[in-house]
């Protein structure tokens, strides 16, 4: 038995091992060829320098990438990405670049490059590395092996362990490398456990999105209520993203944010000319397997969206607010009132009427109503 278990600590010990050298291997092969045919690469690491606001070292102006965020944050940064002024000025010369630089349009963008004066050799260097960000796409961070080293670590020690209790015999003690084994194996076990659970829940996801949105904006400063443009909550499966031709009932006028500028809404108004759709990223996601319908709980239950989703009112980028997972549905059914007596859909049940009129039962939970059968969400 202590062999087999060492066969199998030492083949799981290697094939994350494996996989832990061919990510770096991989990961440092794409980063090391990221660089645009168009330019030298001396070129573009100069551009980059001076993108960064690393050159030159006394000049007055601020960085580049102080104002055009190079990286997603948390919190919304208004101006344009350091991605999309690349692509967006992919096709086009330094010397169309130079004139947006130094001859800005619009309020917001008139006030931010103010007094901003960069020499001709500098905007084409910048001009090299931003079509090498163009054609080549933001450097993928570089994923986290803390875990990873932990667990091999942890196997290791697990290790040297049934070594010690199959050869060695260097302690003393039998129980010691008995109970090292136990604890590092429950804490493997644990791992890949938490690891499991998390498959497919994305609480906290927080994408940044083809358009600066607001709800904050929208539904707090402007008091939009959300059935005005997710019209279908209250009786279809899902609450519907709205179109763009919505948007533009009020964009066909407000075609200029106070903090956005021109930028963000001339992405709305093009795609609603050309007759296209916003690709929207889509955050709050359910498996397959699970039927959710927004009209059972919206139209029937009469629930805030706020229940599910957060206050949004507050979010200028929209974030999940709780995991959905099947527990947290549950404890959610069990836990709240169902708005039962003035409510239409549920007048069948003359049972539960009863009890609420002779105050036997002073409120239904959901849970009461087959909330919680498996068929409900299962079928």
């Amino acid at each position: 038995m202590s062999h087999q278990l060492f066969k199998v600590q030492s083949l799981l010990n290697l094939s994350f091992l494996a996989l832990f050298l061919f990510s770096c291997i991989a990961g440092t092969a794409k980063s090391s060829d990221s660089h645009s045919g168009k330019h030298s690469r001396s070129d573009v690491k100069q551009g980059e320098r001076y993108y960064k606001g690393l050159l030159p070292k006394a000049s007055p102006n601020p960085s580049c990438v102080s104002c055009h965020y190079y990286k997603p944050a948390d919190t919304i940064n208004w101006n344009p990405a350091s991605i999309e002024i690349a692509e967006l000025y992919l096709n086009k010369s330094s010397e169309d670049l130079e004139e947006v630089l130094l001859s800005p349009f619009g309020k917001v963008m008139s006030v931010a490059h103010a007094n901003i004066d960069v020499p001709q050799d500098q905007i084409q260097y910048v001009k090299a590395y931003m079509d090498n960000l163009a054609e080549n796409g933001l450097p993928k961070d570089k994923p986290s092996f803390l875990k990873l080293l932990l667990f091999l670590l942890i196997g290791g020690v697990m290790t040297w362990a049934l070594l010690d209790l199959i050869f060695f015999h260097k302690v003393k003690f039998k129980a010691i490398p008995i109970l090292i084994i136990l604890l590092a194996l429950g804490y493997q076990l644990n791992m890949a456990y938490e690891a499991a659970v998390k498959l497919g829940r994305s609480d906290t996801y927080q994408p940044d999105q083809p358009i600066k949105f607001s709800h904050k904006v929208h539904a707090g400063d402007n008091k939009i209520d959300c059935m005005y443009c997710h019209h279908t909550a209250d009786e279809s499966k899902s609450a519907n993203i709205p179109s763009t031709s919505l948007c533009m009932n009020c964009h066909i006028v407000v075609r200029e944010g106070a903090r956005s500028g021109k930028f963000e809404i001339k992405k709305l108004v093009e795609a609603y000319e050309e007759g296209r759709s916003i690709e929207w990223v889509r955050i709050h996601q359910l498996p397959d397997h699970v039927f959710f319908a927004h009209a059972q709980h919206v139209g029937a239950g009469k629930l805030d969206c706020a229940q599910c989703h957060g206050a949004v009112e507050e979010m200028h980028i929209l974030k999940q607010e709780n995991d959905l997972s099947m527990g947290w549905c549950l404890n959610c059914h069990r836990e709240t009132k169902v708005d039962f007596e003035d409510n239409e859909y549920y007048q069948m049940f003359d049972e539960f009427h009863k009890e609420l009129s002779e105050g036997t039962r002073d409120s239904i939970m959901a849970s009461d109503i087959g909330a919680n059968e498996c068929s409900k969400c299962h079928y």
